[in-house]
């Protein structure tokens, strides 16, 4: 594994960690994840990966990885799974 990888995982247990936090009244519970997870990440992951994202487009792409995640990789810890995804397609 690169660095980049391992910090992008870093960053995504982060923010995940985060989002548990800010809905800890719900378990973490957020239908809406895809939108606070773009919001946290906006001014974090382009500059990792060198590549510019509108928030609409960061959203399309948490949404997309879920769901690819799910059919793909359903017992892999999505943190590891996105990071391999974006340095393939980024890095």
């Amino acid at each position: 594994m690169n660095n980049l990888t391992d910090q992008l995982i870093a960053l995504f247990e982060q923010t995940g960690k985060a989002h548990h936090h800010a809905f800890a009244a719900t378990d973490g519970a957020d239908a809406d994840w895809p939108i606070w997870y773009a919001e946290y990440l906006m001014d974090k992951l382009p500059s990792l990966l060198g590549a510019s994202f509108t928030k609409s487009e960061l959203v399309y792409l948490l949404v997309r990885l879920s769901k690819e995640q799910a059919l793909d990789a359903p017992g892999a810890k999505w943190p590891r799974y996105y990071a391999r995804y974006l340095v393939e397609r980024y890095a």
